[in-house]
């Protein structure tokens, strides 16, 4: 039995994500040094591994890291990885 034949939709869905992740990946270089250093200053400067963090400042980092991501200074993808790491943080008692 010969498999089933990829159909001309799915070589189109194919070749627009692609285009779409070329296009973001441009962009990313496109980065003048200017727009790379203000958005280093509004980052929160992490804090050690080894740090304890108080629920407040918990809180204030996660705020900081939604607003950031809502006025899309930071990628999804980094957005998700930074509030994972907080809520790891986070002590339930």
């Amino acid at each position: 039995m010969a498999a089933q034949r990829t159909s001309f939709e799915k070589l189109q869905r194919d070749r627009a994500k692609k285009a779409k992740q070329a296009a973001k990946r441009e962009k990313r270089l496109d980065k003048s040094p200017e727009e790379t250093e203000t958005e280093g200053e509004e980052l929160m400067a992490p804090s050690e591994p080894g740090t304890e963090l108080s629920a407040g400042e918990l809180l204030a980092r996660v705020e900081e890291i939604h607003r950031l991501f809502e006025a899309k200074k930071i990628t999804f993808e980094d957005f998700e990885e930074q509030k994972a790491d907080l809520m790891a943080r986070i002590s339930v008692d």
